[in-house]
């Protein structure tokens, strides 16, 4: 089936439907259910005050709620929707799949719930980058003068996007490989994997499972598949996904591009996929410093957000002038201020050791504070790949120790602060550390290759402890 056709449309009126877990897509599910004539329960193994609150909502909404109690399937359940995190081998889905009764997840049920007409998905998976890249494909798609909004897994629900009443031309959809193993039907009209590494493999179970869940995303694909040509698992994936007659197979690459690639020649990111005789042209889409930041992850971003663009039929100037238009989110790659010569960039967003690579790649020299709950990652590759970049390292938080042992055995000439301490007020230190080991012409990059529970709330809130740190050195003047 191709992504232009709208899947057959349910009866749900008095249909028995389970809706998995509270939260950002389970209360918009089960509304939208209960909206549509269905008899939801919503089950949730928490029972705290935020969700009796939830769950005194729903149910003046006639929607049934039973806390504490997520591992039960109701009797009469028809189909459960489930909210992402939820893992697969969870008792509530064993006792589904004995049942004989169906699992979506919020993509699955937006997909479904399409209207006649409705907007194609240009879609965005992978490790690292997806948020990035979906943002800067929304970006040339309005500079193309088309409606689009970016959603998904980036904030704005897919619901709401289906069934709200903005009428869309083409969605920029990101989708983890959470919400992409719960969607067994959706087929979108091209899309892309950026990258593959090692990351929620408790979720899953193993990489392989990982990896077979983020190809879905290629399945029954009608224009492109988007590859990334410095990571074979990405084409394998294309290789094994069953598309639609004519779909092809589209690379990426930061080097010279072939036929059927986008790359970059002399400081230009140019097109031989959709050039017009493209064995022999290269379509100019960009400069390089049109991308912001230039890192070279990030210009690889840019050139998957373009791919999928092209694919779609955009022009070669909305790409530039999407991309030149496009700024990235707080606490991805961002500089935030130079002091004594030296240059304090913020990647708190950088939370697994692939992100980390990426971001180190990106500097030299550099002063690397890192470190927070590694959540079972191991950094010897991570510091091999990176040692020669290092002026110097200060470590936070809990895991700290494990990235101290991998630069010990990989690169014992650079030297290590090791802050034995994992209070908030840790990062005001780390920062006076990091300009001390820093010289003129430095990088100290907060790129943590590690989650931030054990500090702070969350990675935005670490960003901005070390955005103020950096802004009180310079104010004092101690650098």
């Amino acid at each position: 089936m191709g992504s232009g056709q709208v899947t057959e449309r349910l009866d749900w009126n008095g249909k028995n439907v389970t809706v998995a877990g509270l939260g950002v897509s389970g209360i918009p599910a089960a509304r939208a259910l209960g909206a549509l004539g269905a008899r939801v329960t919503v089950v949730n193994d928490g029972d705290d005050e935020r969700s009796r609150a939830q769950a005194a909502a729903l149910e003046a909404e006639g929607i049934t709620v039973r806390l504490g109690d997520g591992d039960t399937l109701p009797a009469g359940t028809e189909l459960i929707v489930t909210t992402p995190g939820w893992r697969p081998d969870k008792p509530l889905f064993a006792a589904a799949a004995e049942a004989g009764v169906e699992v979506w997840g919020d993509v699955e049920l937006a997909w479904r719930l399409r209207g006649p007409g409705a907007a194609p998905w240009l879609a965005v998976t992978g490790t690292n980058g997806k948020t990035t890249t979906v943002r800067m494909l929304a970006s040339i798609l309005e500079a193309a003068g088309l409606r689009t909004a970016a959603v998904g897994n980036i904030g704005v629900s897919l619901l709401d996007a289906v069934l709200g009443e903005q009428e869309y031309d083409v969605l920029a959809v990101e989708l983890s490989s959470y919400q992409l193993h719960w969607a067994p039907s959706v087929r979108v009209h091209s899309a892309a994997v950026l990258n593959l590494a090692p990351d929620h493999l408790d979720w899953h179970g193993s990489m392989e499972a990982y990896a077979a869940d983020k190809g879905r995303i290629y399945e029954g694909n009608r224009v492109a598949c988007v590859y990334n040509t410095a990571d074979k698992a990405t084409e394998d994936l294309v290789r094994e996904a069953d598309v639609e007659e004519g779909c092809r197979a589209i690379g990426f690459t930061l080097g010279t591009p072939g036929p059927s690639e986008l790359g970059v020649v002399e400081g230009l990111l140019v097109d031989r996929a959709f050039a017009p005789n493209r064995q022999k042209n290269a379509q100019e889409l960009a400069e390089v410093s049109d991308v912001q930041p230039p890192a070279p992850h990030n210009v690889a971003n840019a050139l998957a957000a373009a791919a999928l663009a092209r694919a779609f039929g955009v022009d070669a100037r909305a790409v530039r002038d999407g991309l030149k238009a496009f700024r990235p989110d707080p606490h991805r790659i961002e500089p935030v201020e130079e002091v004594g010569g030296v240059t304090y960039v913020d990647d708190s967003k950088a939370t697994n050791t692939h992100a980390a690579e990426a971001s180190l790649a990106a500097y030299d020299p550099i002063v690397w504070i890192a470190g927070g709950l590694a959540k079972g990652a191991t950094f010897d590759e991570l510091v091999q790949k990176s040692a020669k970049r290092l002026r110097g390292a200060v470590l936070i938080g809990a895991d700290r120790a494990l990235i101290r042992e991998a630069l010990a055995r990989h690169a014992p000439e650079v030297p290590v602060v090791d802050l034995d301490r994992t209070d908030t007020g840790a990062m005001s230190e780390a920062v006076r550390e990091a300009a001390r080991l820093a010289r003129p012409g430095d990088t100290v990059l907060l790129a943590p290759a590690c989650a931030s529970m054990d500090m702070f709330t969350n990675y935005n809130t670490r960003g901005e402890a070390f955005a103020d740190a950096v802004r009180a050195l310079a104010a004092t003047g101690d650098a």
